[in-house]
């Protein structure tokens, strides 16, 4: 009985959660991408290859992704869903591409490089939600989701895209792809049981996201601090990439019914 209830109120919260982050969202007027986003800290030239360190710590998320891929399709390391097996290649696939999409943006950082940034990044997000509710809601529902939510993740970034191309940029879908799963998994970890031991793995995923995110927004102040050894920018993608490292280590421990 406790279960049923503590689900129910997940379903409730997820919902609820939902409208308010769309609300939210609906709320503002066309939000444009701001053009001093791509100015960094570290602009360093190193060997030819301009703002260095942001484009070579795109290499962590190829290994990364790499691993993962090799874990799941070749050794079978990876105590995986089987059913959803195409989420967690689609997962590690886009990994793998957000190293690639990162070192191209970070040579050139305009909103027509960002794009090939998002995208990969959007598509990996949207896999690792469908493998959430698939473990721990319903392995239908996942499923069935995974290629509506991959589509609405590549929509926002091509309509953002070319709104910014009509002069008229608009970031408010892809802020709504991208946000409201970073509320909806915490709710979905804390309210169903999960069929897979170790759920810590995506605690610990979404700590080493929220690193991230702060390293990202005190780029310049991270830099300073470390003597202007790294930026805080090029970490975030260090630990970006340690968090997925950790949660393909958990991916080979852990058991599945």
């Amino acid at each position: 009985m406790l279960t049923l209830n503590r689900e129910k109120t997940g379903f409730i919260l997820i919902f609820a959660s939902f409208l308010l982050v769309l609300g939210g969202v609906l709320s503002n007027g066309p939000i444009p991408q701001d053009t001093s986003y791509h100015l960094f800290a570290d602009d360093r030239t190193i060997g030819s290859i301009p703002n260095f360190w942001n484009v070579i710590t795109g290499l962590p998320f190829v290994l990364v992704g790499l691993l993962g891929l090799h874990k799941l399709s070749i050794t079978n390391q990876l105590k995986t869903i089987s059913d959803i097996t195409i989420a967690y290649t689609i997962l590690f696939t886009g990994i793998l591409l957000v190293g690639f999409g990162s070192s191209y943006y970070h040579l050139h950082p305009t909103n027509e490089t960002l794009t090939w940034d998002r995208l990969p990044m959007t598509i990996a997000f949207m896999a690792l939600f469908s493998i959430i509710i698939s473990e721990f809601i319903s392995i239908r529902a996942g499923k069935k989701l995974l290629l509506p939510l991959l589509l609405a993740g590549i929509l926002s970034v091509i309509y953002w895209h070319f709104s910014e191309l009509k002069g008229a940029g608009d970031l408010r879908f892809y802020a709504l792809v991208q946000f409201y799963p970073i509320v909806a998994i915490p709710i979905i970890l804390l309210c169903f049981p999960s069929r897979c031991t170790h759920v810590s793995a995506y605690w610990w995923l979404l700590l080493t996201y929220l690193i991230a995110k702060l390293f990202e927004h005190f780029d310049a102040e991270v830099y300073d601090a470390l003597n202007h050894i790294i930026s805080g920018h090029s970490l975030k993608h260090v630990f970006a990439a340690l968090g997925m490292y950790i949660l393909i280590t958990f991916y080979g421990k852990r058991e599945c019914l």
